[in-house]
């Protein structure tokens, strides 16, 4: 039947609701605005933790009348948007969503309720929300003010936006689901996302000279090595999407051992050079518009450098598309981005004195950042708020501190080091020194109170909290 493609609807469904469409038969017209819903889901790729990605085009008559995605946590959904968009044209119209609109009350009213109350005609999902309290209550909420349902086109295309989220509510073991609950509940209260099950990488020691990635629940709970080198790392970060590794190893090659950045599919586990120079490379972090920074010794002292997106090591040995950032006769450490990709921030020495800087994504002067109060700053990492920068200092030992992104008094939170934000941007994790090994913590910013996170068998450090 030209013009047409067969999808399967859930049939439970249809014994239940009997608004639900009878028919499992989806148009070309169906696919092509289910699309363009999905498409505008990934817009908020960076943005919309702990909510999911959700995009939704409006239609009426085979034309577009409305478009809206979920651009922010906490703000209006993409229904909602797309609704406002359509105005009056939205009465009559089809609803294009790539996840099954909400029928409970958050920070926001349900989406099913504004469909209803703008008098769309018919709403096609392409996957059911995961979340317990919706699970289909969306679809049932539309049947039941007589709007015509469906679910499943594009559904396999419309799990990928959403890999942490439907993680969460995959039924799994008590204990994932009591984290996910947890989280509801601390969004709920708070407004801010809760943190159980996000996840942390973290270098540990396997032996007189060995280390390793590992990945475990923030809470220290199933850990999994990444790596199987035998050899000394440092500094695992996370891509923006986290769906892929930054570190530094100490690979041999020819006998000779070079210090080299890795970036690994968290998927696949492949693995890419990424720099490998004679001397110390080291940083890995990637901006949201796909720009690399690391510190690299190409040009003989350690240096922060900036690598156009889709750069590939093995295709410019020379560095030749490289963007140099700074030029200083001291090393760099600790390079993060703002969480808006505009600005790059590191620790440098000016005159003997430690100190942070910060320079335009495109590059210019560095400007520095004054931590009032607090001496010798190091590891930077900015929040994913963008109001704020930890990082460590060095004062008869070492402490975690909190400084306003744009500099000022310095707040000393924690005795420890390398420290990185959580999601909520209120929490941190940090490493500890402890008698026999390092050990990580959390420290929960505002009220400085600390919790070790005893389930490392071996010393673990160097942590970097993500999603």
């Amino acid at each position: 039947m030209p013009g047409r493609l067969w999808y399967t609807v859930r049939p439970k469904f249809f014994s239940q609701w009997p608004g639900f469409m009878s028919a499992t038969l989806f148009t070309s017209a169906d696919h092509q605005f289910m699309t363009e819903a999905i498409a505008l889901a990934w817009r908020g790729l960076y943005t919309t933790h702990p909510n999911p990605r959700v995009g939704c085009v409006l239609v009426k008559d085979g034309q577009v009348v409305g478009r809206g995605w979920h651009q922010r946590a906490g703000e209006g959904h993409a229904e909602v948007l797309a609704l406002h968009e359509a105005g009056a044209a939205a009465r009559g119209a089809t609803a294009y969503v790539s996840l099954e609109p909400c029928s409970h009350h958050g920070k926001t009213p349900p989406c099913a309720e504004a469909l209803i109350e703008a008098g769309v005609a018919r709403v096609i999902s392409a996957m059911e929300d995961p979340n317990p309290q919706v699970a289909g209550g969306g679809h049932r909420l539309l049947q039941a003010a007589g709007i015509t349902t469906a679910c499943g086109l594009l559904e396999v295309q419309a799990r990928q936006i959403n890999p942490g989220f439907n993680r969460r509510y995959s039924g799994g073991n008590l204990r994932d689901q009591a984290h996910a609950l947890s989280n509801d509940v601390i969004q709920a209260l708070t407004g801010l996302p809760g943190i159980a099950s996000t996840r942390v990488l973290f270098k540990m020691k396997t032996g007189p000279r060995a280390e390793e990635v590992f990945l475990s629940d923030y809470d220290g709970h199933k850990p999994v090595a990444l790596t199987n080198d035998k050899t000394l790392v440092s500094a695992p970060r996370w891509s923006p999407d986290h769906s892929k590794v930054f570190y530094t190893t100490w690979l041999k090659r020819g006998g000779i051992e070079n210090t080299t950045v890795i970036r690994q599919n968290m998927k696949t586990g492949e693995r890419e050079v990424m720099a490998r120079y004679r001397g110390l490379n080291t940083g890995g972090a990637l901006s949201p518009q796909g720009f690399l920074a690391m510190i690299l010794s190409r040009g003989g002292s350690p240096d922060v450098y900036v690598a156009p997106p889709g750069w590939k090591f093995m295709e410019d040995l020379k560095g030749q598309n490289l963007r140099r950032m700074c030029v200083t006769r001291e090393e760099e450490n600790g390079v993060t981005w703002s969480p808006d990709g505009q600005w790059l921030c590191f620790a440098t020495r000016a005159n003997g004195k430690r100190m942070l800087v910060k320079v335009a994504a495109q590059g210019g002067n560095m400007i520095r950042i004054p931590t009032s109060g607090v001496l010798n700053p190091s590891e930077p990492n900015w929040s994913p708020d963008g109001k704020s920068i930890a990082f460590t200092a060095a004062m008869g030992g070492f402490n975690v501190c909190v400084v306003p992104a744009q500099g000022g008094a310095a707040t000393v939170v924690a005795a420890g080091e390398a420290p990185t934000w959580a999601p909520n941007s209120r929490n941190l994790i940090f490493t500890r020194r402890g008698v026999n090994k390092r050990q990580l913590a959390i420290v929960d910013v505002p009220t400085k109170q600390v919790k070790i996170i005893p389930a490392f068998v071996g010393s673990a450090s160097q942590p970097a909290w993500g999603n």
